[in-house]
């Protein structure tokens, strides 16, 4: 199974980056990296998250949570989609 993110996603990670380098720039590498090899798992277990109830198809679209992150994607048959992540004190998105 292919995992592709898509460009919000890649811009959250990339805000995730910085705001945590403001305030701890040694582990802002750390908790990117740590949140990428997560992300990796899903091809393996695409069904690691929750299912997001409110999406048209429930099961399709999930929510996994790590730490204090939540990384949303949609399940395909041959691909999982990144869709975005935020940390849960911003809110969903």
């Amino acid at each position: 199974m292919k995992l592709v993110y898509t460009d919000e996603a890649i811009g959250d990670l990339n805000h995730l980056r910085e705001f945590i380098s403001v305030h701890d720039p040694s582990a802002a590498g750390r908790i990117a990296a740590e949140l990428v090899g997560k992300i990796e798992l899903l091809p393996d277990f695409p069904k690691m998250g929750a299912a997001v109830e409110m999406a048209p198809i429930p099961d399709s679209v999930r929510d996994m949570v790590f730490g204090r992150y939540v990384v949303r994607y949609s399940v395909h048959a041959s691909v999982i989609i990144i869709l975005r992540v935020w940390h849960e004190l911003e809110g969903e998105r």
